[in-house]
C-alpha cells in the first residue's frame, strides 16, 4: 500500500500518466499541488489518503484542536507554515444552544486558514445535532466530535473522553449529526479509558457505521493525560480494522518522528498538537526535512510571535490578547538561552509595547 509519506517523496515527474475520470482527475490535481510534480499520476491509495469526504489536502500533517492555544492568530500562522488542516479550539454544544458570547469568538475563520475543522464537544445526540444543523452555514469545511478530551470538568459531563466508555451513545452522537449536516463529520478518540478499557478500534467501527468521513486517534487513554508515551500500536490496530482515513496522533515532535509514525501505523494523516505550542514551523520542519533540534534564528522568532500577538490583540483587544500571549511567549522561547528570563518578564507585560521591548532583548 502506498501512503501519504511515501506520495510526498516524489519529485519532479510523476512516475506514470494514466487517463482519469472526472473525480480521480481532481484527486491527481490536489495531489499535484502539493507535490509540485509536472505531470498528473493518479495512485488511488494516495490519493483518497489526500481526502476526508469532499476536503482535499495538500499534505498529510494536521493541527490538533488545543483549549487556549489552536486560536485564529494560531490557525493562521500553522497554515503559512505548511499545515493542511487547522482544528479549531472545541466548542460547547450547549454553549450554542445557550448563545453563550465568548463561543461566538471562537468560531471566528478567515478564508486565508481554510481549510478549518470545528470541533463540537457534549454528549446529547439532539444537541449536538441540532447544533451543528444551526451552524453549519459558517465558514468551516469539517465538523469533529470530540470524544478524546481527558479534562475532568468535560469527563465528569459525560463528555469528552467518557464517551469512550459509552460506544452506543458515540453511534447516536455521530449518527444523527451525520443525517443533519452536509458536512463531513470526524471524531477524535483515545486509545481507552485506561489499560484495562482499551476500546479504541470498537469505538472506530461505530462512528465509521455510523457515517463518520475520519477518525483521529490518541495513542494514550484517558487514565494517562498527556503523560507516559502514546501507543502507536493502537492507531495501527484502527486502521487496520476501518476503512475510512485515520489520523494518528500523539507524540510527533519533527519530521523524524512524523516519518516514523506513518511507517510503523500506517495511518492517512498526523495529527500534532503539544508540539506545535509556540513551534507553527513544526510544519514547514516536517515538509522540509529538518533536524528535531534545530532553532530558528531569533529573529524570525520574534518576526512570528509579534505578527501572532498584533492579530490577537485586534481581535481580543489589548487587555486580552497580550494576557493570552504570555504562555505563547514562553512556548516560543522554549529551550533558547533566554527561557527562563523571558518566561518570568512575560508574566508581567500588558502592552503591545511591554512585549516589542521583550523581545528586543533577544537572546542577549
Amino acid at each position: 500500500m502506498i501512503c501519504a509519506y511515501e506520495a510526498l517523496q516524489f519529485k519532479s515527474k510523476a512516475l506514470e500518466q494514466i487517463k482519469c475520470d472526472d473525480r480521480s482527475l481532481r484527486l491527481a490535481k490536489c495531489l499535484d499541488r502539493s507535490l509540485r510534480l509536472d505531470s498528473y499520476v493518479f495512485l488511488s491509495e494516495v490519493a483518497m489518503s489526500l481526502e476526508i469526504g469532499p476536503v482535499c489536502l495538500k499534505n498529510p500533517y494536521i493541527l490538533a484542536p488545543m483549549a487556549g492555544v489552536s486560536d485564529l492568530s494560531f490557525r493562521l500562522l500553522c497554515r503559512e507554515m505548511g499545515a493542511a488542516l487547522v482544528c479549531m479550539e472545541m466548542i460547547s454544544a450547549k454553549a450554542i444552544l445557550y448563545g453563550n458570547r465568548h463561543t461566538w469568538d471562537l468560531c471566528e475563520t478567515e478564508p486565508a486558514e481554510a481549510p478549518v475543522s470545528l470541533q463540537l464537544f457534549g454528549s446529547d445526540p439532539e444537541v449536538i445535532s441540532e447544533m451543528a444543523a444551526r451552524i453549519e452555514e459558517r465558514p468551516f469545511d469539517l465538523l469533529d466530535i470530540n470524544m478524546g478530551c481527558p479534562v475532568p470538568k468535560v469527563v465528569k459531563n459525560g463528555e469528552g473522553s467518557a464517551l469512550m466508555r459509552n460506544p452506543g451513545l458515540a453511534y447516536e452522537i455521530v449518527s444523527q449529526t451525520v443525517k443533519k449536516i452536509r458536512k463531513p463529520v470526524t471524531v477524535k478518540i483515545r486509545k481507552g479509558w485506561n489499560d484495562r478499557e482499551v476500546n479504541a478500534v470498537e469505538l472506530a467501527k461505530a462512528v465509521e457505521a455510523a457515517g463518520a468521513s475520519a477518525i483521529a486517534v490518541h495513542g494514550r487513554t484517558r487514565e494517562q493525560y498527556y503523560s507516559g508515551k502514546a501507543d502507536w500500536g493502537i492507531i495501527a490496530d484502527v486502521k487496520n480494522a476501518v476503512k475510512i482515513p485515520v489520523i494518528g496522533n500523539g507524540d510527533v515532535t519533527g519530521a523524524a518522528s512524523a516519518r516514523a509514525m506513518m511507517k510503523e501505523t500506517g495511518c492517512d494523516f498526523v495529527m500534532i498538537g503539544r508540539a506545535a505550542r509556540g513551534n507553527p514551523w513544526i510544519f514547514r520542519s516536517i515538509l522540509e526535512d529538518w533536524p528535531e533540534d534545530y532553532l530558528l534564528p531569533w529573529e524570525e522568532v520574534k518576526t512570528v510571535v509579534l505578527r501572532q500577538a498584533e492579530k490577537t490583540v485586534a481581535l481580543r483587544g489589548e487587555y486580552t490578547g497580550i494576557r493570552q500571549m504570555r504562555k505563547h511567549v514562553a512556548w516560543y522561547t522554549a529551550g533558547r538561552r533566554c527561557a527562563a528570563a523571558m518566561r518570568r518578564e512575560a508574566g508581567t507585560i500588558e502592552t503591545l509595547d511591554d512585549l516589542r521591548a521583550l523581545l528586543e532583548k533577544g537572546e542577549g
